[in-house]
Order: structure tokens, then sequence, then C-alpha cells
């Protein structure tokens, strides 16, 4: 089983701001895949079980916030006696530009507090990851206000492009894995 989780807040003030890409991202899965999400309480999230590339997987949104996602990961992984090998985490980062993503199976938090709060929960930097740009940070903005704000009429058809390229990259990992799906994506990102 593959577990493919979208970080970003609840609640509709958070729908469509920067902060909430990779809760985009498996929502153009769910759809592209028909897969209904349902409230798991016991996850604190929102979970679609669907089946992709000959394998099960579990499309997850965490419902604790940013911050505290880490929590819900924790708890589907020891329900489901998985590792972190079976766990991708897609989310926003506005060092990338808007439009673009990158793959890597570990790293930092960068100074993302979703990524931080998995770090500290499965107590290890390992884990992939699908980071996708809303970026650049404007000069003079803070970095809250910037990713939790929404994205403007001008930026639409480059947030389509990336939200797209994420969908067919979470593909690409599920069917030919890392090392292919990374050599593919990455090759594409503007600096």
């Amino acid at each position: 089983m593959k577990v493919i989780v979208g970080l970003g807040n609840p609640g509709k003030q958070y729908e469509e701001t920067r902060h909430n890409a990779g809760f985009m991202v498996v929502e153009r899965l769910a759809k592209a895949w028909g897969a209904e999400p349902r409230l798991e309480s016991k996850f604190e999230a929102l979970v679609a079980e669907t089946h992709h590339a000959g394998q099960k997987v579990l499309l997850v949104q965490p419902l604790t916030y940013m911050n505290l996602s880490g929590r819900s990961i924790q708890k589907i992984l020891q329900f489901y006696k998985l590792t972190v090998e079976d766990v991708l985490v897609v989310y926003d980062d506005f060092a990338l530009p808007l439009g673009s993503i990158r793959i890597r199976i570990q790293g930092s938090a960068g100074g993302h507090n979703g990524i931080s709060s998995i770090i500290q929960c499965l107590g290890t930097p390992i884990f992939a990851r699908l980071r996708v740009g809303v970026g650049p940070l404007p000069p003079r903005w803070s970095t809250k206000d910037f990713v939790l704000s929404r994205f403007g009429p001008d930026e639409r058809d480059a947030l389509d492009q990336g939200l797209n390229e994420a969908v067919i990259a979470v593909e690409s990992v599920l069917g030919k894995g890392y090392s292919e799906a990374m050599n593919r994506f990455n090759a594409t990102v503007k600096s």
C-alpha cells in the first residue's frame, strides 16, 4: 500500500491558498481516479482508498492543521503497519517558481512547519516528498502572509500547470518508481 499525503489547512478560510497546494493535488488525484474521500476520525484526516498502477493507495488530507500534520501520518502508518518508505508527502514550496515541481526522497524541513511536524512524528527526515512551487516570495512579504494568500487570476494558468504536473508525477512514482520520476520531473525545474 502507498500513502499519498497532501498537506494543507482545513476550513473555508484556507481553501485555494498557496499553503493548500498539497490538498489541491490530492483532490485532483481523487477526482481523476474516481476515489471518494471520507472523514476518518481515528486518523484526523480525509482519506480516499483506491487502487492505481496495481497497488492499493490511500489519498490523505490531514485535518490537524499544517503544524500537526505528522500526527495524522503517524496514526495511519501505525494502523496499517506501514513504514516511511510507503509515504509520499505533497506540499507547497515558495522557493520554487509557480508551476514547477520537485521530487526528493529525503531532506530537511526547509522552514516548512508541516514537514517539521512529520520529521518529528516519524523520527526521520528520510521520506519522499513532492514539492509544488507556489513562489517566488515577493519582496517585503512575510512568509506566513504569502503562503496563506490566495492565487491571483494571473497565476491560475501556471498553478493549473503545476498541479497537473504533480498529478502526473505521483502517477509516475506509483507506476515506475522514484528514480525515473525524479529524472523526468526534476529536470524541468526552472530557477
